[in-house]
């Protein structure tokens, strides 16, 4: 990984993300193989290690009788270049919590106690920080919050890697992905480059009250593969303005209505689809 990129770990729950970040944080020693991070051996010294970088947990505890400017504090304490009063009331700016300073952590919200745990890894000017499954369980806002939060992280220097099982989440934010299945890496690259090496045709997408024939759906010009079920369907075609155009006189043959009618390219969903043949677990 480069020094100054964001780089996620994409896969279901089970791939082996959290293992892979654990022993590159020299919380877990590896079976074999060695892990370099920063100039520093992650296995050998992982004392050393821990004051260059910045971890953010699947789940954090922390103290509940402690403001959250004193868990920063605290934080803070635990390295020797630690943030100054100063610079910690700063990264309450930076994080939108300095409205909370004297709040506990109970009385935040899912998103402001993600913020804070992603600022508790910041206290040591952390020259890598790990975030794993930073978005996990938010909703659509706090989500898009976090990921302009990890862009600014990034545009002053510090390196990220994070790990997420949403397709959206890593192509909007990473630099390069690592897509994990197993254990495996089967791909490693930039978003753009792993589905453009895919060579997917365009896809047109609907729903449909019943379903379309599907004979009938394969025959329409240009397409080259179709899916047909109860829920809608799914064409790829070779010239979607052709399968377009046929695709809307056959439903107005059948007095069929197109509902929620997408075309579009070929995404990381895609590519990790064909890569280890099944859906993303939740």
């Amino acid at each position: 990984i480069a020094q100054g990129e964001i780089t996620g770990l994409l896969g279901p729950n089970g791939a082996g993300k959290t293992t892979t970040l654990e022993m590159a944080e020299g919380l877990r020693r590896p079976d074999a193989g060695s892990i370099t991070v920063a100039g520093v051996d992650a296995v050998r010294r992982p004392g050393q290690l821990k004051e260059l970088i910045g971890i953010q947990l699947q789940s954090t505890a922390l103290f509940t009788h402690l403001t959250n400017f004193e868990l920063l504090r605290l934080f803070a304490s635990f390295y020797r270049q630690g943030m100054a009063d100063r610079e910690l009331e700063q990264l309450l700016v930076q994080v939108n919590l300095s409205d909370k300073r004297n709040s506990y952590v109970q009385e935040l919200s899912g998103g402001q106690q993600q913020r804070l745990s992603i600022a508790l890894t910041l206290v040591n000017r952390p020259l890598v920080v790990f975030l794993d499954e930073p978005t996990t369980g938010l909703d659509p806002q706090a989500r898009r919050s976090l990921w302009d939060l990890v862009r600014q992280i990034n545009a002053a220097g510090q390196t990220v890697v994070l790990t997420t099982h949403y397709m959206e989440e890593a192509e909007a934010l990473c630099h390069l992905v690592a897509i994990m299945d197993h254990g495996a890496v089967p791909a490693l690259d930039t978003p753009r480059a792993l589905i453009a090496d895919l060579h997917l045709p365009p896809l047109i997408s609907g729903l449909t009250a019943r379903p379309l024939p599907l004979a009938r759906t394969q025959a329409l010009p240009a397409v080259q593969d179709a899916r047909i079920d109860d829920e809608g369907f799914e064409i790829r075609t070779s010239d979607p303005q052709e399968t377009l155009a046929g695709l809307l006189r056959l439903a107005t043959e059948l007095s069929l209505e197109l509902s929620n009618l997408q075309v579009r390219s070929g995404n990381l969903e895609d590519v990790f689809l064909h890569l280890t043949g099944h859906r993303l677990r939740a």
